[in-house]
């Protein structure tokens, strides 16, 4: 597998390409895949939602959830798939999709990609200030001086929703 993923992660690469030229290489790739392999249809879903094809990317994201992903790319396909039907209207959904990856792993590499997404579905739902609160939390740790302080603000105002 190794292999076809680094053929995968070259097309990726390749910023040459437009996107129907990624969908047409990834489907190839793809291909070589049995047809029920969760990776190669998270990476077609992918394809097709860089290049804006969110109805078709969101059956392919849930194709390959309900066919079982590793931890990590299940990770990823839930925050894409829930940003995806963001997009699409689905904001309610969105919103208990992320919130429920928010909440997963506070300390999973990629925590803070689910928080940037639930704070966008926050905002899309009208939800502006706990949205803040949110992007905050997940920010203050990256900050090389006044972590406690915005950490602190942060949660005051989740508080103050609450």
């Amino acid at each position: 597998m190794d292999d076809w993923q680094d053929r995968v992660d070259a097309v990726w690469a390749d910023d040459a390409l437009d996107p129907r030229d990624v969908i047409a290489r990834i489907d190839d790739l793809a291909g070589e895949r049995p047809t029920d392999d969760p990776v190669a249809l998270f990476e077609r879903a992918g394809a097709r939602d860089s290049a804006g094809d969110e109805d078709e990317a969101e059956v392919l994201y849930r194709h390959a959830l309900s066919v079982g992903l590793d931890d990590e790319r299940r990770t990823q396909a839930t925050i894409q798939l829930a940003s995806t039907i963001r997009n699409l209207g689905k904001t309610d959904e969105a919103l208990e999709m992320l919130r429920i990856e928010y909440e997963r792993e506070p300390r999973g590499p990629l925590h803070d990609a689910a928080a940037a997404f639930y704070a966008l579905a926050l905002v899309s739902s009208g939800q502006a200030e706990r949205a803040a609160s949110i992007a905050l939390q997940a920010l203050a740790p990256h900050l090389p001086r006044y972590t406690r302080s915005v950490t602190g603000y942060a949660r005051e105002i989740a508080d103050h929703l609450d």
